[in-house]
């Protein structure tokens, strides 16, 4: 092969390569994944931020005041690691009966700022709603597509509510599904299989931002969690997904 078209071959296979990557859902640098833990604190979030802290990216831990009452020592663990953002997720987390709690509106909005007080949190506050896939943000809102229509307008103010009393409301764009014991229901290259292909279609509240939903309980030692997380996020490193914080979210 001639200098010429050893020369030549090389710019096409640049091209080719460059074409390839930018095609990548998984390769494209402003494509962001928000990990975001529920429920704690409890059994399994000590792994959590063990992982957090070995691998140095960021998270929301959405908590339960109800929890962390009786785990103050992982609350104030979480609150120093600076890569690490607290969310309220109710003090009561509607005691797992939601039609019951989000029939009150005032006790709704009652609930959450317990659970201010109890994880010392100031608004505007970052929050997720008990069992609701609900956003009011400044700038997005955004309902609960599994309810009914009926179901969804009874409940319409106390989302109103509680986002007027001084809350930002996330909701998520896919979850790593857990069973009633807590054990992980997807394996990890599952998992990161689904993630990719929801980038190939970018179908986010947010275009290029991907909020993973998890909860605390699915990494416990029972489940090997501190070994899945891991995994987790080596997989979306190795495929130069960006890892951001809900604060940067907007």
């Amino acid at each position: 092969m001639s200098d010429c078209n050893r020369i030549a071959w090389m710019r096409l296979r640049l091209l080719l390569l460059t074409l390839l990557f930018a095609a990548s859902p998984a390769l494209a640098a402003d494509r962001t994944i928000f990990l975001t833990f529920d429920d704690g604190p409890l059994n399994g979030t000590s792994n959590i931020l063990d992982v957090l802290q070995a691998e140095q990216v960021p998270a929301t831990l959405f908590m339960v005041g109800m929890h962390a009452e009786a785990n103050r020592a992982l609350l104030q663990r979480a609150k120093s690691m600076p890569l690490v953002t607290i969310g309220n997720h109710s003090y009561s987390h509607a005691y797992n009966h939601y039609r019951h709690f989000y029939g009150d509106t005032e006790g709704v909005v009652a609930d959450m700022l317990k659970a201010n007080a109890v994880l010392g949190l100031k608004p505007a506050v970052h929050a997720r709603l008990p069992g609701r896939d609900v956003f009011r943000l400044p700038n997005y809102s955004k309902d609960d597509n599994s309810l009914g229509l009926a179901e969804a307008g009874r409940e319409d103010p106390d989302y109103e509510f509680v986002a007027a009393s001084g809350f930002w409301l996330y909701g998520w764009d896919h979850e790593w599904v857990h069973e009633d014991s807590g054990k992980p229901v997807q394996s990890v290259d599952l998992l990161v299989s689904e993630i990719d292909h929801l980038f190939g279609y970018g179908h986010f509240a947010k275009p290029g931002k991907l909020i993973l939903l998890m909860h605390d309980e699915m990494f416990q030692d029972v489940f090997d969690g501190k070994a899945k997380l891991t995994a987790l996020i080596a997989a979306l490193k190795l495929r130069r997904y960006a890892f951001g914080t809900i604060p940067d979210y907007d």
